[in-house]
């Protein structure tokens, strides 16, 4: 079946997005974010398993494409795709389906750095404000030099062994590179792309649309 699975996250209510149907339901150029996340990984990966809210199982997605009914969290949500990954299965490629922007060159840039030997890899861009860390108080205790620092995005890749080992104590994180990191494994930086936009609020959906006009024109 192709040794490089995609774990499209799609399980998330989308509150903060103010509506009453998930963001990654929403359109963005005619066709839903999560069309869009699928499509890409389903280019760049052997096989795709998107991972849906209880409340919207029954969603329409391509053929050939494994759906999971998700967990209360974004780590639970995806430890529910790993279950349904094989065991004979090489990469794992964890993408959430809330950036549709993500090109296939983006996932084809982080499985080739797990094929030359990284346990992980994930996208990144430089920061381009200086960034204070605070104490409980909102007192500085650090200014970080931000020409080390980079925003992460999905899609990240991962060793399959590696990231079923990352998720087998059940713990919880932002992205799956974090539990990667807490074992001690390598996780590379690759370049990411600056218009792989996260889509949080209503607005973020509008500078979708100018990005994606720009990117067709």
């Amino acid at each position: 079946m192709g040794d490089v699975w995609a774990i499209v996250v799609a399980a998330g209510s989308g509150s903060r997005f103010g509506d009453s149907v998930p963001k990654q339901f929403s359109e963005l150029g005619g066709l839903r974010l999560l069309d869009w996340a699928l499509s890409a990984a389903g280019a760049a990966c052997d096989n795709v398993v998107i991972v849906l809210p209880a409340a919207h199982f029954e969603a329409i997605v391509p053929a050939g494409v494994m759906t999971v009914t998700g967990g209360t969290t974004r780590s639970d949500s995806v430890r529910a795709g790993l279950a349904a990954v094989p065991d004979d299965a090489g990469i794992v490629v964890v993408h959430d389906a809330a950036r549709p922007l993500a090109g296939v060159d983006l996932f084809e840039r982080v499985i080739a750095a797990v094929r030359a030997g990284a346990d992980g890899a994930v996208p990144g861009v430089a920061v381009p404000d200086t960034v204070k860390r605070i104490d409980a108080a909102g007192r500085v205790v650090e200014t970080p030099d931000r020409a080390a620092l980079r925003a992460v995005q999905t899609p990240q890749a991962f060793s399959a062994a590696v990231l079923r080992r990352a998720h087998a104590a059940g713990g919880e994180a932002t992205d799956d590179a974090a539990l990667v990191e807490a074992l001690g494994a390598t996780v590379v930086v690759v370049d990411g792309d600056p218009d792989n936009l996260k889509i949080t609020g209503p607005d973020d959906l509008v500078r979708a649309e100018v990005l994606l006009d720009r990117r067709d024109a």
